[in-house]
């Protein structure tokens, strides 16, 4: 009988607050989630966590002295993916980082070597970018990790010292000039000698976190490893 009285207060409720798909718009969708089972099963996922050496590993070797590296999905250009962070970063829609954090999440917490990790530092945003925006997205998607993951979030270990420009349209060289010694490490003893685990939504050239993890390796973190949401290389 109560289950029953359920099910008609859920149905009452979806006919008079209509829940959409935030990929296909279908309203074929439970009232709390965010993509309907057919985009979820479309997402193209990289299972680099459960690989060794792959792109994202490879793509530090020589810069970046990392323990491991993943992202949770190849990103291409008109795709659900690239929707889904420009509705994070552009359209003021934290749930969708919230959405995309939870699915890098599951995948972390399956995998043996993520499990080692002891805190999560987002990456810091450019203050400018974070007042006009209202948030930092990378926290977002962090925070997202965390709700699956069950790891503390240090978001006020690491700060940007100097203010850049977007990175969007610059090129490889430009990148890394663009971003040099930018970081500074505020409270190192929320990193001293712990796995830290370096979050962003997604990695190109890899110069930003570059400058980020080294700043936290000089300051006595036992190991750095980096987890995105998507890879763009």
């Amino acid at each position: 009988m109560l289950s029953t009285l359920q099910s008609y207060l859920k149905d009452f409720s979806h006919l008079i607050f209509p829940h959409y798909c935030e990929g296909c718009g279908t309203d074929a969708i439970q009232q709390h989630d965010f993509l309907c089972m057919k985009c979820i099963a479309k997402l193209p996922e990289t299972n680099f966590e459960n690989i060794p050496n792959n792109p994202v590993e490879k793509l530090f070797y020589g810069r970046l002295n990392i323990q491991y590296a993943t992202a949770a999905f190849y990103f291409s250009k008109q795709s659900l993916v690239q929707h889904l962070i420009h509705q994070l970063k552009y359209k003021s829609n934290k749930e969708a980082g919230i959405f995309l954090g939870k699915m890098l999440g599951t995948q972390l917490s399956k995998s043996e070597k993520f499990k080692q990790i002891d805190t999560i530092i987002p990456l810091p945003l450019n203050i400018k970018k974070e007042i006009k925006r209202g948030y930092n997205q990378s926290l977002v998607i962090a925070e997202g990790i965390a709700t699956i993951f069950n790891k503390p979030i240090e978001n006020k270990a690491v700060v940007r010292t100097v203010f850049t420009e977007t990175q969007t349209h610059n090129n490889r060289i430009n990148r890394w000039k663009n971003i040099d010694g930018v970081f500074a490490v505020a409270n190192p003893h929320t990193i001293y000698d712990k796995h830290v685990l370096l979050v962003d939504d997604i990695v190109t050239t890899g110069a930003t976190i570059d400058a980020c993890g080294n700043t936290i390796i000089k300051s006595g973190c036992k190991a750095l490893s980096i987890a995105t949401v998507a890879c763009a290389m």
